[in-house]
């Protein structure tokens, strides 16, 4: 599952350490700016896996909800890796840009030619989730008993996240924020202390939301676990979008 704070990339309540130096006249402590990341996005963290809850109970016990989603997974079935990129890419960079390009607090945070990269990015997220979540599957089981989901979530959030989707989304943000420079990234990545000051505070303010929702994810079948996740993204991107237009017009 991805870091959603960073993937957002909105200025509502940011994790990252530097974005929260930037607005105090001290240096804020690494493990202090993701704790204050993880409360500023508590209520935002709340309200998303409320909807995510609602989608999987919805799954299992209203059967208009069920039929619906069943035949969703007749696409991703049928498509296999390439819906999982395509719908990835949709749902966590061209629709939230599209809504950011709309909103006035926002309309500047990225051009169309980052926005195009946020798309090539997130394609390339869903080929690597599609991959997780069936790895998953065939290792762990494909069942949805509570051991089954404990034993994903723990490989998911502490073995998957810290490893390789924290240290790919912040090379993938800072790579479209500084305009496709290839050198400056670089040269962030190997500066002293990148992992404690860049990335651990957004490891810190990702747990608390994403470490529920992904528990809520593996409840459902195969099929509709990267859809699920792909819903619960926009849908969160687009609420911290609305509340930081909120809190810039206010």
């Amino acid at each position: 599952m991805p870091p959603a704070l960073k993937a957002l990339a909105i200025d509502f309540a940011p994790p990252h350490s530097h974005s929260l130096m930037s607005t105090t006249s001290q240096p804020v402590a690494p493990w202090r700016a993701g704790i204050q990341g993880a409360r500023a996005n508590l209520v935002p963290g709340l309200v998303l896996q409320a909807f995510a809850l609602a989608l999987v109970l919805g799954y299992y016990f209203v059967p208009s909800v069920t039929e619906a989603l069943a035949r969703w997974t007749v696409w991703r079935d049928r498509l296999g890796v390439s819906y999982s990129m395509a719908s990835t890419a949709l749902f966590g960079a061209i629709i939230p840009w599209i809504y950011l390009r709309f909103v006035p607090a926002t309309r500047h945070r990225y051009n169309v030619k980052q926005g195009f990269g946020l798309a090539l990015f997130w394609a390339y997220k869903g080929w690597e989730m599609h991959w997780l979540y069936t790895g998953l599957a065939h290792f762990v089981g494909y069942d949805n008993s509570i051991s089954t989901i404990a034993q994903k979530v723990v490989l998911d959030q502490f073995v998957y996240a810290p490893l390789l989707a924290a240290p790919g989304m912040w090379l993938g943000y800072q790579w479209v924020e500084t305009h496709f420079n290839i050198r400056q990234v670089w040269a962030q990545f190997r500066s002293r202390g990148w992992f404690y000051e860049k990335l651990l505070p957004i490891m810190i303010a990702n747990i608390g939301i994403w470490l529920p929702t992904v528990a809520i994810i593996y409840a459902l079948p195969l099929p509709l676990q990267l859809p699920l996740e792909n819903l619960v993204l926009c849908f969160f991107t687009l609420m911290l979008a609305h509340l930081s237009q909120q809190r810039a017009t206010a």
